[in-house]
């Protein structure tokens, strides 16, 4: 059996990095409860946002996983909105103008987020 090993795309997460930031500036746009000082702000707390996704959200999802099969995948929506809420954490640790008020402004921006990050993707595909 072959394992093929897949390679570091640079381009790939160039784009997904500007889809996150672009989604979270659309939230941010919209909702009053989610606040970016700035576009600095904004592209940190992409990649806040982005590394989250990539490292602790598979982790969280696995242990979730029974209450993903309980509610059908529903949960998947809290999941997303506790990255927007742990994005917004790191965010004013670090001193970085992104800030999210509480859990329903990050659902309602996590669902946002998800949107947007969709129908941008489907002009890269």
């Amino acid at each position: 059996m072959t394992v093929i090993a897949r390679g570091f795309d640079p381009l790939g997460f160039l784009l997904r990095f500007v889809i996150n930031a672009a989604a979270l500036g659309v939230a941010a746009w919209l909702l009053p409860g989610i606040e970016v000082d700035d576009i600095q702000a904004l592209l940190l707390a992409a990649l806040i946002f982005g590394l989250a996704n990539a490292f602790i959200k598979p982790i969280l999802a696995f242990v979730t996983c029974p209450l993903m099969i309980l509610t059908l995948g529903l949960f998947t929506l809290v999941l997303n909105a506790l990255m927007m809420g742990l994005t917004s954490w790191v965010a004013e640790q670090l001193e970085i103008g992104f800030r999210v008020e509480d859990f329903w402004d990050a659902f309602l921006g996590a669902i946002i987020v998800s949107l947007v990050s969709w129908g941008l993707s489907q002009f890269t595909d």
